[in-house]
């Protein structure tokens, strides 16, 4: 990962992290997962409100690193408005992408803001710190109740 970059990801995330977009519990959801990561204390909860296929309003409450709360506030924020097969698909690229498996020249460009988790292939203890909030937000497309732990 070039320097720019480096920059750039720590920028976001440390911005992510001090003021969380969509932080809060939606009352009215009418989807919810809960996640929790046990190898360093990382835990999320995911409200939704879906409309037939369409995420009207989608939120998060939760504590733990920099990395989890950014990577589930920039979460929100893209996923707004999104319908289901959307964000599956925007899951699916953001999962490749920090798991290292789009090789070495990615074509991340579709991903946004999200291509600052690049980086965190680098640091293979934080990929579930970054794809935490991600893998909870699946759950809680699909209304499925057992709770999201990554190991």
């Amino acid at each position: 990962m070039d320097q720019e970059l480096r920059e750039l990801y720590q920028q976001v995330i440390l911005d992510h992290n001090k003021s969380p977009r969509n932080f809060r519990k939606i009352d009215k959801h009418t989807n919810f997962a809960e996640g929790f990561n046990p190898l360093c204390g990382d835990n999320v909860d995911i409200y939704l409100i879906l409309d037939e296929d369409k995420i009207i309003d989608i939120s998060f409450q939760g504590s733990g690193c920099a990395i989890s709360k950014a990577s589930a506030s920039l979460m929100t924020s893209i996923l707004k408005g999104k319908t289901v097969e959307e964000a599956e698909k925007i899951f699916n690229k953001f999962h490749l992408l920090v798991t290292d498996k789009l090789g070495d020249n990615p074509d991340i460009e579709d991903l946004g803001k999200l291509a600052v988790f690049a980086g965190v292939r680098e640091f293979p203890a934080r990929v579930k710190c970054a794809s935490l909030a991600w893998h909870t937000m699946i759950n809680a497309l699909h209304n499925k109740n057992e709770k999201v732990v990554t190991e």
